[in-house]
């Protein structure tokens, strides 16, 4: 049997990782700045996260959501106290897409309208009504192109209050910061009056956090900068530095309802254990404050580069924008300067490494930036 091709893949297989680092197969070490599409959140292989996840599978790595699950409580209490949204509810899946799948369908389900605004270059997921929300035409099929999405130019809130005023919107759907679209910042402004808009008129304000949240912009959620809170807040990828898990909190004015959501591996308890330990490791390591730090000092010294056009983000979301193509840029530093790093569009490098970068690993980053 062969693999269905979807991946344009890079020529390196990793083995192993540590911190920061990751070897190939032949034992080349690379510097990760990428995390595997922001995912590890707190460096690959750190002891606590893998003695936490060690004892759990030991003890018991799965049962039903038909059960009670004390590890799903202890999650809970813990993301509420760290997160800044202490008064709302969780629900666990498995991924991002997954998240939003939710959100919008539980958007729908509260309003009782089916309409859903979305903005230009987003991504959130591949999955039905998520990638319909996604601005990719390439990767939205036929039987997802169902018609309830409404896509408004990036940060114009003029044609958002347009389209709301109709009537029939559920939910608002946008990133807490841009990844695929290229480390787009939503201005403060723009949240606060989206916000209002919102509330005014009933709308959901779902924020999808899944790449720029837990910790990765030097705040738990991206949108906190701004000052506001959203009525679904939808995360994933540094959630269990590794280990397959979505989530997303609910505003306590949605109540629940037996059977409007579901899932048989969301919130399993060895993905809890993974998530647990994540939260400690940022909380007692001081990972958004160093996220703040040390991203500072890569948007500074990157943005000296002759070369580069433009470097933008928060934390340790960073996009740093050429005049050309980096695809070649990019391969170069992988397979020459032995550096991860990602790509946005045509012409942005991303840089998510784990929220563990050191400044002595951001300048090493810097340096081989410096040699290609």
């Amino acid at each position: 049997m062969e693999l269905f091709d979807v991946y344009p893949l890079l020529p390196v297989s990793i083995d192993r990782g540590l911190g920061c680092h990751v070897w190939d197969v032949n034992g080349q070490e690379y510097l990760d700045c990428y995390g595997g599409h922001a995912v590890i959140s707190v460096g690959h292989s750190h002891p606590k996260y893998v003695k936490a996840m060690q004892e759990q599978v030991a003890k018991l790595g799965f049962y039903s959501n038909a059960v009670i699950n004390p590890m799903q409580k202890k999650l809970a209490e813990k993301l509420g106290l760290i997160c800044g949204y202490p008064d709302y509810q969780l629900f666990l899946v498995n991924s991002g897409a997954e998240a939003n799948e939710n959100a919008l369908k539980l958007a729908s389900f509260h309003t009782g309208k089916s309409r859903v605004i979305a903005f230009t270059k987003a991504f959130h997921g591949r999955t039905s009504l998520a990638v319909e929300t996604t601005d990719n035409p390439k990767i939205v099929a036929p039987i997802n192109d169902s018609g309830h999405v409404t896509r408004i130019p990036w940060e114009n809130i003029d044609r958002t209050k347009q389209e709301i005023n109709k009537g029939d919107v559920a939910a608002v759907i946008m990133e807490g910061i841009q990844g695929v679209g290229g480390i787009n910042i939503p201005s403060s402004n723009f949240l606060q009056e989206l916000r209002q808009l919102c509330t005014d008129n009933g709308v959901l304000l779902i924020i999808d956090e899944i790449q720029s949240g837990y910790g990765r912009s030097g705040r738990f959620y991206a949108h906190q900068h701004a000052g506001i809170k959203a009525d679904i807040v939808t995360m994933a990828k540094g959630i269990a530095n590794g280990f397959p898990m979505g989530a997303m909190i609910i505003t306590p004015e949605i109540k629940p309802i037996y059977g409007m959501l579901g899932t048989t591996f969301g919130g399993n308890h060895l993905a809890c254990a993974g998530a647990c330990a994540v939260l400690d490791i940022i909380r007692e390591e001081k990972l958004m404050q160093n996220a703040t730090r040390v991203g500072q000092y890569l948007r500074d010294e990157l943005s000296k580069l002759p070369e580069v056009k433009e470097v933008r983000g928060l934390g340790l979301m960073i996009g740093v924008e050429y005049h050309e193509p980096v695809k070649e840029k990019r391969l170069n530093l992988l397979i020459n300067q032995h550096l991860f790093t990602g790509v946005s569009g045509t012409n942005i490098i991303r840089l998510l490494p784990p929220l563990c970068l050191s400044m002595h690993e951001a300048q090493d980053c810097v340096n081989r930036f410096k040699r290609v």
